[in-house]
């Protein structure tokens, strides 16, 4: 029998959970399903039931090739969300890191990791949202990460940390990194982080792991950052990464093709303190877009490169304006962005608000006449509009902005009401408009 003071300690603590978990229910519980921002007169939606949802990271394809379904992560697992019905249905149980959507057979690609005497083992698989069936892809090399998965669903992409893996080799793995141990006090901040992180020159490998016999191939050697990989979603041998850190110091956006040709820098500094990055492609696989800063936080673009031609397009933007992140519809004819807090890249003067961009191009009065006009940049500019405010958003979360497939939604996710969830804001305005 426990003692007095033990049994308690028990009643107390079940009353403080059982008081907890109501609160969290009634917190919830105040967070609209829909609503009209009686700022932008758009419809809003929450797609989400579970406090801590997330939708994906921008770049990333959360979409079935169907248009129907849009996988999400949940504090206990992986979510599909039926985009006509908004109906929920729980796809894989427990913590998983999602990779991609497969662009051929609509599976969801995630990871698995565990960790034995402070060494960590990443399993890849592979769940079908439909039959539920799951199976096992690759177990991954030591000190190895993939972020990427092919259009044709034969090849995964990511990076070995040399260094990790020797210290392994060794049998003198570091432990873990956690928010209180000694690497976030070592990391006062991600700017001081990403200096940090830069100056330490840590080898790395650019690689491919074939998915049916699990070889490692590797593109590219060095002791630049290698990070951001993502496969073009049409061109199965196409790779694009960057070279990680404080952007102003990197030359950032990078492809190379999967036999390890062809490694071509996508823009190249013409002043001092110009920064690019968060790159992403459009849907066809034809360009590639990036946020572009002619200097920092002074004059802002979104530019593009078409990887086939190697035409340029660059559209201005106002700096209130700004986003964290940007995207394009599945289309290419309309740009979406998240904003940026007040301590962004261009505060004082950002706004917090997912944006809708109307992309317009500069009159051309040459006529054809001059002789390298396929050689220059073509201008344009962003006709923005508002579509949420997220005033009561904080940025330490990114919104990350994503299309649906029909084009009438845009995805992102918001702690505007204090958990995190999933969100969607329907393009068309709404004449009818109410409060929250």
């Amino acid at each position: 029998m426990p003692q007095r003071g033990t049994k308690s300690l028990l009643m107390v603590s079940c009353a403080l959970c059982a008081f907890l978990w109501q609160g969290a229910l009634a917190q919830h519980s105040e967070i609209p399903r829909e609503w009209v921002d009686q700022d932008t007169g758009h419809r809003v939606v929450r797609l989400s039931d579970e406090p801590g949802s997330q939708s994906l990271y921008f770049h990333q394809n959360a979409y079935t090739p169907d248009g129907q379904k849009l996988i999400i992560t949940t504090p206990t697992g992986l979510s599909a969300i039926d985009l006509k019905t908004r109906a929920i249905e729980k796809i894989v149980e427990g913590r998983a890191g999602v990779i991609i959507i497969g662009k051929k057979t609509g599976q969801v690609y995630y990871t698995r990791t565990v960790t034995t005497d402070n060494v960590r083992s990443t399993t890849v698989y592979a769940t079908d949202l439909n039959t539920k069936a799951t199976r096992e892809i690759v177990k991954l090399p030591p000190a190895t990460s993939v972020s990427t998965v092919n259009a044709d669903e034969t090849l995964l992409a990511g990076i070995i940390d040399d260094k990790l893996a020797a210290a392994i080799k060794e049998g003198k793995p570091p432990a873990p990194p956690t928010q209180q141990g000694p690497r976030a006090d070592a990391y006062p901040g991600k700017g001081q982080m990403m200096e940090n992180r830069l100056a330490e020159r840590r080898p790395l490998q650019l690689i491919t792991i074939d998915m049916k016999t699990g070889q490692v191939k590797t593109l590219l050697r060095g002791t630049d950052w290698y990070n951001h990989v993502q496969f073009s979603p049409t061109d199965p041998a196409l790779l694009m990464f960057c070279h990680e850190g404080p952007w102003h110091k990197v030359d950032r956006t990078w492809t190379i093709r999967t036999d390890g040709t062809q490694l071509t820098q996508i823009h190249r500094r013409t002043m001092l303190m110009e920064i690019e990055g968060h790159e992403w492609f459009s849907a066809d696989g034809n360009w590639i877009w990036y946020d572009l800063q002619t200097p920092r936080s002074q004059v802002f673009w979104v530019a593009g490169y078409n990887v086939k031609s190697g035409e340029r397009i660059w559209y201005h933007l106002k700096p209130s304006e700004w986003s964290v992140h940007f995207n394009v519809s599945p289309d290419g004819t309309l740009f979406a962005g998240d904003g940026g807090g007040p301590n962004s890249v261009a505060a004082p003067d950002n706004g917090q608000w997912i944006y809708l961009f109307q992309p317009q191009m500069v009159l051309d009065r040459t006529n054809g006449e001059l002789p390298n006009a396929k050689d220059l940049i073509r201008p344009g500019f962003f006709k923005a509009e508002k579509l949420v405010n997220l005033s009561k958003h904080d940025y330490s979360l990114e919104p990350n902005v994503t299309f649906t497939p029909d084009m009438k939604w845009i995805v992102f996710r918001s702690n505007m009401f204090g958990p995190t969830h999933v969100f969607a804001v329907e393009i068309a305005k709404k004449t009818t408009v109410s409060s929250r």
